[in-house]
């Protein structure tokens, strides 16, 4: 796996996302035959809820340790689904991405959540690369495109890799009882943990 693509599925499922990674899209070509549209890097989902490091129901014992990055804009009746695209270079979109098959071949495992048909979920991501639009159940689901890589600015759309390693790495210090027992297996966050359980400061120089 992309070093970057594990770097921001590691720093969405700490925010407790369910993620899917490195996916080639499929779509008939001209011939009749099978051609790839484009890789789609991450897709991930959010429903709505507190995530914390530890298990609450410890909470007469100590804190609860709460993750929390404002920057992802999270509410509490809001699911976040997010189809992503992650660069080692400036955060940009491919072309592909907004491609009708591309956002319907992923987007139907995830169909279920909707309750407006995906002709409406599609059109609106295509338009405004976000669309706000009813849940089954209840509440509200944003389903959204979000590039990852450099990036002097975070919002809506853009996320970029010096934020997820200075939020991964205050993750790790402010949590610090209840992650430095974790061993990751994945290359990403282990190399962070380590540093920071060596006494390594991660962050970006002014």
């Amino acid at each position: 796996m992309d070093i970057a693509v594990n770097l921001v599925e590691n720093y969405l499922r700490l925010n407790g996302y369910l993620t899917l990674s490195e996916f080639e899209v499929q779509a008939r070509g001209p011939d009749g035959g099978f051609i790839t549209v484009t890789d789609v890097d991450i897709m991930a989902m959010r429903l709505p809820g507190d995530i914390y490091a530890g298990d609450p129901h410890d909470e007469e014992r100590g804190r609860l340790l709460l993750i929390d990055d404002p920057v992802l804009e999270l509410r509490d009746d809001l699911i976040d689904v997010i189809i992503g695209e992650v660069k080692q270079g400036e955060a940009e979109f491919n072309a592909g991405i907004r491609r009708h098959e591309v956002l319907h071949s992923m987007l139907r495992r995830v169909e279920w959540l909707y309750d407006e048909p995906m002709s409406a979920v599609i059109k609106g991501l295509q338009k405004k690369s976000v669309r706000y639009g009813p849940a089954r159940g209840g509440g509200t689901i944003r389903t959204r495109l979000v590039a990852f890589g450099r990036s002097p600015v975070n919002n809506l759309h853009t996320i970029s890799h010096t934020h997820i390693v200075e939020r991964i790495g205050r993750f790790f210090d402010e949590l610090d009882d209840a992650f430095r027992p974790v061993q990751f297996r994945d290359p990403a966050p282990a190399m962070l943990a380590l540093l920071h359980k060596t006494g390594f400061d991660v962050s970006k120089e002014e």
